[in-house]
């Protein structure tokens, strides 16, 4: 009996260290054929203080947690440093010209139509990293948000776009 109430002390430490995490409405962007990346989007709320700091998929050889700022008039994107705050209770919107996930080295043409595993890993205040998996359709290439509807990626007179991958892995 002493074992198991033991053993059960544990397990509830465990799962107690585990973050739980929310997330609704992911979507990938569809690509044309020859295209090398795309987004993810989604709303994600954690229960505790985390960061997401890295991702992978079978699609991509490289994933990376990335932000889309405007610099001037020239629109920047860049992989985000030690990964992206998800404060406790506070959802954060990934979302098209602002925090994405990004598949990189794509494998094959990503269409409409299709689902995308992407296994995305958050890190504790401890050091500790865990992993959930996200199963995300895939909406047609001229998606910004929402329902599927909406401006071409990109649009906007006069703006330029720089794009960066810094992480290493």
């Amino acid at each position: 009996m002493k074992r198991m109430l033991i053993a059960l002390a544990a397990l509830t430490v465990a799962a107690a260290a585990q973050a739980e995490l929310k997330i609704s409405d992911a979507w990938v962007r569809a690509t044309v054929p020859q295209q090398q990346a795309t987004g993810v989007f989604m709303n994600i709320t954690a229960d505790k203080d985390v960061k997401l700091v890295a991702g992978s998929s079978p699609v991509a050889g490289l994933v990376e947690i990335h932000e889309m700022v405007m610099d001037g008039n020239v629109m920047k994107m860049r992989a985000v440093p030690g990964g992206l705050d998800l404060p406790a209770g506070k959802a954060v919107e990934l979302k098209p010209g602002g925090y994405h996930v990004m598949l990189i080295n794509l494998k094959q043409q990503i269409k409409a139509g299709e689902t995308v595993p992407v296994t995305l890993v958050v890190e504790g205040k401890d050091g500790k990293k865990e992993s959930v998996e996200v199963k995300a359709p895939v909406r047609a290439l001229n998606t910004m948000a929402g329902s599927g509807a909406g401006a071409p990626m990109g649009a906007g007179a006069g703006m330029g776009m720089q794009h960066q991958h810094g992480m290493k892995h």
